[in-house]
């Protein structure tokens, strides 16, 4: 597979959690009946999960695919938390926008993206077993922590709580939230695993997908004993009385999820395999759900036939066009959903949507390339890198040239050796 036939599935993915994102904003979540509509059922949590490893594939990329060396730290330490800070800017000013009808999920990335820094200085081995730790542990810990820490607004943050209020925001943003960035950590370190493998190999791509498919189904079969062979739903129904939610808010939680956490009343909560809840199961699955697609979309790029490999190629490209600008495109559609420009029905103004960013991606990346938001953070992150290694870089003192052994010194590079016939 080629670097290109690469990245069009890594965009192709992040395409598609896009329009699965905007699904979960515009459609409806049930039917007349109280169940889960279809969209919901298919994107709900999933679609914002797949977005997250996929963050953690770029950073992957960002820092050349491999652990970074101590040579290289202060530059890439700078770079990420630039970046961190640019997209919490951006969500920090779309705080505006109504939280009922979408969450902005953009501050909570700019903390994982700080949170996610240390991770690029460990081995791979070492990511993947933190990321299993991540996911057992932190939920535990959040089950502790919650009766503890202040009731979340689940309000999209703003720069006057920020300014107000800039703990119980970070406890927020951390812990608490919508996407609380502590556990969605475990998405970022798949996705810097993920980054660092071959991915032109038809082997990784098809171990990703098993992998993938055993991990949702694996959380899936688990959660489903745990709560209804084992007792745990009712268990949960038992502790209902010495909860914060009603009774119809607990039946919409087990069956439609949370708004990022769930219940601490009893233990049988964390068995829960619903969106949003940051379970273990949740996180598992939809961990699985995000590999399997991408390692389905990288095996499509190993296509051979020429008649489907032609129709791959027509469908992959808007999604990839679209997935490569999503932080322009996510701005867009969130701004568009809360002005009075949205007078559409569900289903007609959400295929209006699609169209408009796939037709977009399309345009703007044959005619500008980046789009306007991505080429102003990446160039943020440059501008930042340059200055921090630039200043880093040792100075030659003034005066006449020194000898070459003492010049490799200055350069740290050893110096060149005299031949034996000299």
């Amino acid at each position: 597979m080629t670097e290109k036939r690469r990245l069009v599935a890594i965009d192709a993915t992040r395409g598609i959690a896009l329009v699965g994102m905007m699904a979960v904003h515009s459609l409806y979540e049930s039917t007349e009946a109280g169940a889960p509509t279809l969209s919901f059922t298919m994107f709900g949590g999933r679609a914002a999960a797949a977005f997250a490893v996929l963050a953690g594939v770029t950073i992957a990329f960002l820092t050349g695919r491999r652990r970074v060396g101590r040579a290289d730290a202060r530059g890439q330490i700078v770079a990420l938390a630039t970046r961190a800070l640019a997209i919490a800017v951006i969500g920090l000013t779309l705080g505006y926008t109504d939280a009922s009808i979408a969450a902005v999920i953009l501050p909570y990335y700019g903390v994982m993206f700080l949170l996610a820094i240390p991770l690029v200085f460990l081995p791979t081995w070492l990511v993947a077993v933190a990321a299993a730790a991540l996911a057992g542990g932190v939920p535990v810990l959040m089950h502790f922590w919650l009766p503890h820490l202040p009731k979340p607004t689940l309000l999209n943050p703003t720069w006057s709580y920020l300014f107000h209020h800039p703990l119980s925001l970070l406890s927020e943003l951390t812990v608490t939230g919508e996407y609380p960035a502590l556990p969605w950590l475990v998405y970022l370190a798949v996705g810097i695993v993920i980054g660092r493998l071959k991915l032109s190999s038809v082997k990784v791509a098809a171990g990703l997908l098993v992998s993938g498919v055993v991990l949702a189904v694996g959380a899936a079969v688990t959660s489903s004993l745990l709560l209804d062979r084992w007792g745990g739903t009712l268990h949960i129904w038992l502790a209902q009385k010495e909860s914060f939610l009603t009774t119809a808010e607990t039946a919409d939680v087990l069956r439609f999820g949370a708004d990022g956490t769930v219940p601490t009343e009893t233990w049988w909560w964390l068995a829960v395999d619903a969106p949003h809840t940051s379970t273990p199961p949740d996180l598992v699955g939809t961990t699985g759900t995000a590999v399997a697609l991408l390692g389905a979309l990288l095996l499509l790029g190993h296509v051979t036939q020429r008649h489907v490999r032609r129709v791959v190629r027509i469908v992959l490209a808007p999604l990839a066009a679209a997935g490569s600008m999503t932080l322009t495109l996510y701005t867009v559609h969130l701004m568009f959903i809360n002005s009075d420009y949205d007078t559409y029905d569900a289903v007609l103004g959400y295929c209006l949507q699609v169209c408009a960013v796939l037709l977009i991606g399309l345009a703007w990346r044959a005619t500008a390339g980046k789009g306007p938001l991505e080429a102003l953070v990446s160039f943020l992150c440059v501008r930042a890198r340059r200055l921090v290694t630039r200043s880093s870089v040792p100075r030659v003192p003034d005066g006449p040239p020194p000898p070459i052994g003492a010049m490799a010194t200055v350069l740290r590079v050893p110096a060149p050796a005299r031949s034996a016939d000299r």
